[in-house]
């Protein structure tokens, strides 16, 4: 089946119906927090993401972007909406969830599959008052609803798909990908999603590429004094329609983009309605897929708040694990699935014996309480150049390794650190 026969029956949009009846919740919901809160402060609530802009894509749960205002006089923004919602929560007969981050937020579960997400902002007049990223939601709510019509919509639907589709969506940590405001500001440029793809996959490996919508700079070479050297790392440097300073995907890290352009780049090639839909990754089904080595898979649990914070210390860890591995194994498939809800992540890995002894290289002689320590700790040692270095049996099971890495004194402390309270080796 062609590419644009795919494109046409596909649509991921919420039918009017539906959306109607998500807004009649979502609005009473907004109304009364208005009410409640202007009792207490000066602010209003406004209502922003997907609801607001009319681009909500078909879901098993809807978010609610809710953003309270607050007068520029005021702070620790956090504490005081948290009192205001808890009141209302509780009116309604509805559960409260806090969520920490640069400014922490709040989930308030509604009915069904719909959620609450309640942001506290700064009332500002112009981007450069912004305290917090947060704070530039409204005039981003704006910029979109302005510019996007009915068909770009539906094209948003289905690069928002896509994107979900391979854990692509999202400016989290252990993501690192599109954002969705970065996604609506490429389809406002691109116009289309086909576009999109054939355009963003012509980046060279290792470039960039500028996209300036507003014509913000008259060349683009301008971007790189303007914008803080730290937000330019990104291989799409997206200028904020908003505010000429911001990379808006300055979190879209080169691994995630690659990945991305390797699906599409399958996609346009041969395209097909499965690019939509996610695959579910497992150990069952690896092992079916034609792969020569040894599986592990590796169940992490964290004691970190769920979410952002919690995909990040395991998707952390989980690259300690690779790297350690990746001295003495060969990696051939490597998986790390978090749903961003919980404090469980499976880290599926099949990996090929690389050596089977190594030599570490511990303390210099001249130090010898630490050769002492480092002769005690090891089976094999020797000395070698000024220094007392161990052999290491790596044996023939990159589980086997992993679990006596993990037991060791190193591997309890990295554990430790990182926040990871259990790693278990599961069939």
């Amino acid at each position: 089946m062609g590419l644009k026969r795919i494109l046409k029956d596909l649509n991921f949009s919420v039918d009017h119906k539906e959306f109607r009846k998500l807004k009649t919740e979502v609005n009473k919901f907004v109304r009364i927090l208005d009410e409640a809160i202007k009792k207490e402060y000066e602010a209003d609530v406004f209502l922003g993401g997907s609801f607001a802009k009319r681009t909500l894509t078909k879901s098993e749960r809807y978010d609610a972007d809710i953003f309270v205002r607050f007068d520029w006089k005021y702070e620790n923004l956090s504490d005081k909406l948290e009192k205001v919602v808890i009141v209302v929560a509780k009116r309604l007969n509805l559960k409260v969830k806090k969520i920490h981050g640069s400014r922490d937020y709040f989930r308030v579960f509604g009915e069904g599959n719909l959620v609450f997400e309640i942001i506290p902002v700064v009332k500002i007049k112009k981007v450069n008052e912004a305290r917090n990223v947060t704070d530039l939601s409204y005039f981003h709510v704006r910029y979109v609803r302005r510019k996007l019509n009915e068909k770009m919509r539906r094209e948003l639907a289905l690069a928002k798909r896509f994107l979900k589709a391979h854990s692509l969506y999202g400016a989290e940590s252990y993501i690192q990908g599109f954002s969705g405001y970065g996604l609506e500001c490429l389809i406002i440029y691109y116009k289309s999603f086909e576009k999109m793809l054939k355009e963003l996959v012509k980046v060279p490996r290792g470039g960039r590429i500028v996209i300036d919508i507003e014509k913000h700079y008259k060349k683009k070479n301008e971007v790189f004094f303007e914008i803080n050297e730290s937000k330019l790392a990104s291989p799409i440097i997206l200028v904020d329609p908003t505010w000429k300073e911001r990379n808006v995907l300055a979190s879209l890290s080169t691994e995630s983009f690659e990945k991305f352009q390797d699906v599409a780049r399958k996609f346009l090639r041969n395209p097909s309605q499965k690019y939509f839909y996610k695959e579910i990754v497992d150990s069952q089904k690896i092992k079916k897929e034609t792969y020569e080595g040894e599986l592990l898979n590796i169940k992490l649990k964290t004691d970190r708040q769920e979410g952002d914070i919690a995909g990040t210390k395991m998707k952390k860890f989980s690259r300690l694990i690779e790297r350690i591995l990746g001295q003495y194994f060969l990696i051939v498939r490597n998986e790390f699935v978090y749903s961003g809800e919980g404090n469980f992540a499976h880290h599926y890995l099949i990996v090929k014996n690389r050596k089977k002894e190594i030599v570490k290289i511990g303390p210099p002689l001249g130090r010898i309480a630490d050769v002492k320590r480092f002769e005690d700790s090891h089976k094999k040692t020797m000395y070698k150049e000024g220094y007392v270095c161990a052999k290491l049996d790596i044996g023939k099971s990159a589980k086997e390794f992993l679990k006596k890495w993990a037991n060791s004194k190193e591997g309890i402390l990295k554990m430790k650190d990182m926040g990871i309270i259990e790693m278990n080796f599961e069939e």
